[in-house]
Order: C-alpha cells, then sequence, then structure tokens
C-alpha cells in the first residue's frame, strides 16, 4: 500500500496538470479546436508581404552597344546586355535602381509584375552611392510602401525579391545580419543593412522588405570576393537614404550633399575616458571660411552631440551632415577644455560635389 500511495500523488499531478495544457493549449496536440494550421498561415507564410512588395519590383534590362577595335580589322560593333531590378516609388513613373544597373546602357527596358513593359530613361545618378533614379511613362503603377530601417533589429526576417540570373520576379527569406554597415570601400557613403537572405547577380535594385512587405532597403551588392554567388552576405542601401538621393535627383538633377567643412577622427577609449567622456569625435582639421569656423570651431575641439544625438562613429556623423539639407541648422555640442558647449552651424554645399 505504501508503494501504490508513493506513485499515486505524482501520477495524479501529472494528469491534472496534462488535462489543464490541453484545455489551454490544444494545438500543441491537435484535439479539435487545434489552430497549427492557422498558426502557420498567419505567423509562418510570408504569402501577404510578398502579394503587396512584389508588383512594385521591376525587371531591368540593359543594352549597351560596344565597339571592337582588333588590330588589323575593321571595328565591329556588338551589343551587351545585362539585368537587375528596380522599385517603383510613385504613380508617376520613377523607379530607384542601382547606378552599377544601368551605367552605360544605350536602351533600358523595364518589365512590371502584370507583364507591361516600357522604355526607360535615366532622370539621373549618383555614383557615391551606386544609386540611379529612372522614369518610365505607364498608367496604374502600384508604388511600394515605405517601412522605417531605423526601426529594423538584428535577427528580424527580411523579403529580397529581385531578378536573379532573369528568372523574373523571384523572392528569397532570411533576417537581418547587421546594420550600418560601412569601410568595404564599395561606395564613397556607406551604410548598409546586411542580410543573409539569398541574393544573386540580378537582384540588384531589387527590394529588401520587412514581413509586411514594406521597403527597407535597396539591394545592392553580394560581399563575396571568391565568387559572383550568393555567400550569405547581402548588402542594402537603408530605404530612407535611398528616398532622400531620389527626391535631390528630381528635385535639381543631382545630389546637393550637406557640408560643415570639418575633418574628424574617432578617438582612442582611453583618451574619451581621461576626459570624463563616453564617446565623441576629435575635430583634426577645419576648411577655412566653412559652416564650422563660422560657427567657432576650432581644431582640437571635441564633436559629442549633433542634433541632441550622441556620436561614436565618425563615418556615420559625416553621412548625416552629407544628407542634410544646405541652409539646414544644426545643433553641435563640443567639449573645449575641459568645458562643454554648444553651437549652430548652418549646413553648406559640398564643394565640387557631383552629388
Amino acid at each position: 500500500m505504501s508503494q501504490i500511495k508513493r506513485f499515486f500523488w505524482p501520477v495524479a499531478c501529472g494528469t491534472l496538470l496534462s488535462v489543464v495544457l490541453i484545455q489551454q493549449y490544444p494545438h500543441l496536440v491537435g484535439l479539435p479546436g487545434s489552430t497549427v494550421q492557422d498558426f502557420r498561415t498567419e505567423h509562418i507564410s510570408f504569402a501577404n508581404a510578398v502579394s503587396k512588395a512584389t508588383p512594385s519590383v521591376v525587371n531591368i534590362y540593359t543594352a549597351t552597344k560596344v565597339r571592337d577595335k582588333l588590330p588589323q580589322r575593321r571595328p565591329s560593333e556588338r551589343t551587351e546586355l545585362s539585368l537587375g531590378s528596380g522599385i517603383i516609388m510613385d504613380t508617376s513613373g520613377y523607379i530607384l535602381t542601382n547606378y552599377h544597373v544601368i551605367n552605360g546602357a544605350d536602351q533600358i527596358l523595364v518589365m512590371l509584375y502584370d507583364g507591361r513593359e516600357a522604355l526607360a530613361r535615366v532622370i539621373g545618378v549618383d555614383p557615391d552611392t551606386d544609386l540611379a533614379v529612372l522614369k518610365i511613362e505607364l498608367n496604374n503603377l502600384i508604388p511600394i510602401t515605405l517601412g522605417n530601417p531605423n526601426q529594423a533589429r538584428v535577427g528580424d526576417v527580411v523579403l529580397a525579391i529581385g531578378n536573379p540570373y532573369g528568372f523574373g520576379h523571384s523572392v528569397s527569406q532570411g533576417i537581418i545580419s547587421a546594420t550600418g554597415r560601412y569601410n568595404l570601400k564599395l561606395t564613397k557613403y556607406e551604410n548598409y543593412i546586411q542580410t543573409d537572405a539569398t541574393i544573386n547577380r540580378g537582384n540588384s535594385g531589387g527590394a529588401l522588405t520587412d514581413t509586411d512587405g514594406n521597403l527597407l532597403g535597396i539591394n545592392s551588392a553580394l560581399f563575396n570576393p571568391n565568387s559572383d554567388g550568393s555567400d550569405g552576405i547581402g548588402l542594402a542601401i537603408p530605404a530612407d537614404t535611398a528616398t532622400q538621393i531620389m527626391q535631390s535627383i528630381i528635385m535639381n538633377g543631382s545630389v546637393v550633399r550637406g557640408w560643415m567643412g570639418v575633418e574628424v577622427e574617432q578617438m582612442r577609449p582611453n583618451d574619451l575616458k581621461s576626459l570624463g567622456l563616453n564617446q565623441g569625435l576629435l575635430i583634426t582639421g577645419l576648411s577655412d571660411g566653412g559652416p564650422a569656423s563660422q560657427a567657432g570651431l576650432k581644431e582640437g575641439d571635441i564633436i559629442t552631440h549633433i542634433n541632441g544625438r550622441l556620436i561614436n562613429d565618425a563615418r556615420a556623423a559625416m553621412n548625416r551632415i552629407a544628407l542634410s539639407t544646405p541652409g539646414q541648422g544644426v545643433d553641435v555640442e563640443y567639449m573645449r577644455g575641459g568645458s562643454a558647449y554648444h553651437t549652430e552651424i548652418v549646413v553648406g554645399i559640398r564643394p565640387n560635389s557631383e552629388g
């Protein structure tokens, strides 16, 4: 009898717990009322996001005439074909793509998801960010919905939509591997979203979206020095940056970048600590008569904040200034001789700027 009592209570408690779990979570065991299929549809399938974003992604085909000059032969001409992707940004027909997709092309053909085709003209380009703006003349265009790349987190699921190897509209899925990637020496201004979503040749200029189908970035590059295929490192230009570039190109014909006229460098942690700072950028040079010089900044000053945001990355800070509108006031906080100051710098136009 003592043995029966010894095993009775564990068994009874286990049975009671099972009944409670079954009542609360029937989908775990597939009982009537189970929501396994609903769970898969609502939380695992990305069909709704794809349906929303894909009509805004276009396939781009380019033709470039190349003259071959061979010794002792008459020059011959041939046509090189290339491919890529693009994104419809508004109903009037503006399309964002990569500069390298259309660079040097004599003819650009855009194919929509619904099968329509149109020749595109180049509105403007920005080699410094590898972006280009095209325009097509078609009705009933579906522009993509913009997301917020600043809220994107490492580990978020993303979708890459484009025209890999000319297959037409294709989708791959992955996660955000990193944000704010730079110093890759791919372009002058870098601030990439890194993803492991499969991106191949032809995906350039296509969309990187969140799981609601909202645009987070423009797929732009593979980081694979050994082959042309995907190696799990894809790079996308953030959508907000790309949109600013596009608007500047449409308004001005080229990109007008902001400029403060300072040279800065990252400070070493020990140097910052000795000054009681956690982060900051040391001013190592000033342009004579430039915006920063006119605002009273000097070499040796340490910039700690721009518009209230802590500064800990020299390249990212200068990229933000470059995207500022010339004539805009920027509040700068800085340290000099152990004391804190702040001033407003009126952003100028970057000299000799192609964009």
